[in-house]
């Protein structure tokens, strides 16, 4: 499928930095007040997808543990975890305040505000960058102090900079680094890894473009105003739909291996097979709403995107429930 163009024609992108350049570096932003600035960089962070990284993380390190972790170690793999994804997002922002400029979702945001500077920002997530991997490989371990930078650099890297403006497999790629997590919460108890992680890994690279799409759908017109060739914008929704229920599938078998490969029993299998057929059920039910829009049916696509959030969370809830019923 050929990609969109990936800047939006017109010197809009140019125009963008140079209003989000003068926002940055306005005189007035010293007199803004110390708590709207701290807010900022919080915000720089992101902080609510964070959130769903350290669902993915903390229940991997019980189960490695096959019951209660050592806390202090919890601790700071989740401290570690949000300073490196944080330093990740905010290190995104930099790169993306051109579009997020022009993006009625993102017009908020630090950058575009002038609330933080670009070279403020840039500052900020190398340094999250830097003292994330000195502390993991100092107070964890050096194999999660490396999987946590590799995460931060294949976002940055490959994904923002490399794959999200050019193809429409963006999401799909790009989504390895929210992976990396379940890894990471593993090594950081066994200093190793095993194909449990690996298990859940792949459960979340199948989770991911069903999670986004959905959203992308609901968004596309801010997409596709930037040239950003996410698949919604370059699909008609009946593909988009499809290509949801095909990875849904393929996530809930995959979900299903713990159970016979030795790491999980029954409750586990009994809530990854609920919750798995309850997304079939919705993602089927956005596919059969796809088809029927011509006839004015409406899509209600973020029905599915809030379950996936539900679900993954479900799902990992098992996953550090489940060795104290074994």
């Amino acid at each position: 499928m050929t990609a969109v163009e990936s800047r939006p024609a017109g010197g809009g992108t140019s125009h963008a930095f140079k209003a989000v350049g003068e926002l940055g570096t306005s005189s007035s932003r010293g007199q803004r007040p110390f708590g709207a600035r701290l807010k900022a960089f919080v915000a720089l962070t992101k902080p609510r997808i964070i959130e769903l990284l350290l669902i993915t993380t903390v229940p991997v390190m019980f189960l490695a543990q096959q019951g209660v972790p050592d806390l202090k170690l919890v601790l700071l793999t989740c401290l570690g975890g949000y300073l490196s994804a944080g330093g990740a997002n905010a290190l995104n922002m930099y790169i993306d305040r051109d579009i997020d400029a022009l993006m009625e979702r993102t017009s908020q945001r630090p950058l575009v505000t002038g609330m933080v500077s670009p070279r403020e920002c840039l500052a900020f997530g190398i340094a999250l960058a830097v003292v994330s991997t000195l502390l993991f490989g100092l107070a964890v371990n050096w194999l999660s102090a490396w999987l946590s930078l590799g995460a931060l650099l294949f976002y940055v890297v490959v994904y923002t900079m490399i794959l999200k403006r050019r193809t429409s497999q963006n999401i799909v790629w790009g989504g390895i680094a929210g992976c990396l997590p379940v890894l990471i919460g593993w090594s950081s108890v066994t200093n190793s890894l095993s194909w449990a992680p690996v298990v859940l890994f792949l459960v979340m690279f199948f989770w991911t473009p069903p999670h986004y799409w959905p959203l992308s759908m609901k968004v596309r017109d801010d997409y596709a105003r930037v040239g950003v060739p996410m698949l919604p914008v370059v699909a008609s929704n009946k593909v988009v739909a499809r290509q949801i229920v095909i990875y849904s599938w393929v996530m809930v078998a995959v979900s299903l291996l713990l159970t016979p490969l030795g790491y999980t029993g029954w409750f586990y299998t009994v809530v990854a097979l609920g919750a798995g057929g309850f997304w079939l059920w919705e993602a089927h039910g956005l596919q059969n709403r796809a088809k029927s829009e011509v006839t004015g049916g409406k899509l209600k696509e973020m029905r599915l995107f809030h379950w996936s959030i539900t679900y993954v969370s479900i799902l990992f809830v098992a996953v550090a429930v489940d060795p104290f019923l074994r």
